[in-house]
């Protein structure tokens, strides 16, 4: 009987030492460990999303500038709308060039959330199926990435960010980024 009482105590026990440890851990929960860090980013040949005159997305912007920002967003995505401020930070930051991929929306949607918002992005690709989204391992908006001048993805960031996010971790990311090349 005394067994029958410590065991699913032990299991009790070593439950909640690994939810506090996760708890204590600094690490950021966005970042995230992804297959394609340290690889070449997938291709970029999206179309242009209609109704919004921004240049379409293409991989003739990689090395175009010292960082490539892609952001994944949607204008059915509450997040996105929450981390809109942070992208437009990121798109007046010197060096640095944000690609936006307008994840399985409407085209005229897409263009009322830039109309209302503001339009951050030099370019803009439609993503209608999903496909390009899938090649990059997006599996839910917003997601970001960081890719240097070399077009090897440096950083993932899933979630929406948020200005501790931006200034604690993103900004000095892209520093490290320009930095190392």
């Amino acid at each position: 009987m005394r067994l029958g009482v410590l065991i699913p105590l032990a299991i009790f026990m070593l439950l909640c030492g690994v939810f506090l440890l996760r708890l204590l851990n600094p690490e950021p929960l966005n970042t995230v460990p992804s297959a394609l860090i340290g690889k070449p980013v997938p291709a970029l040949n999206l179309s242009p999303v209609e109704t919004i005159d921004t240049p379409f997305l293409n991989s003739d912007v990689i090395g175009a500038s010292d960082v490539l920002v892609v952001n994944v967003w949607a204008s059915w995505c509450a997040p996105c709308r929450i981390e809109h401020l942070q992208i437009q930070a990121l798109s007046k930051q010197d060096g640095v060039t944000v690609a936006g991929i307008n994840y399985k929306d409407e085209p005229d949607n897409a263009a009322r959330f830039l109309r209302e918002l503001g339009n951050p992005y030099h370019f803009i690709g439609a993503d209608r199926l999903g496909q390009v989204s899938l090649e990059f391992g997006v599996y839910g908006v917003p997601e970001t990435f960081l890719i240097d001048k070399a077009g090897i993805i440096r950083a993932k960031y899933i979630g929406e960010i948020t200005p501790d996010i931006l200034h604690e971790d993103v900004l000095p990311m892209i520093e490290t980024i320009r930095s190392s090349e």
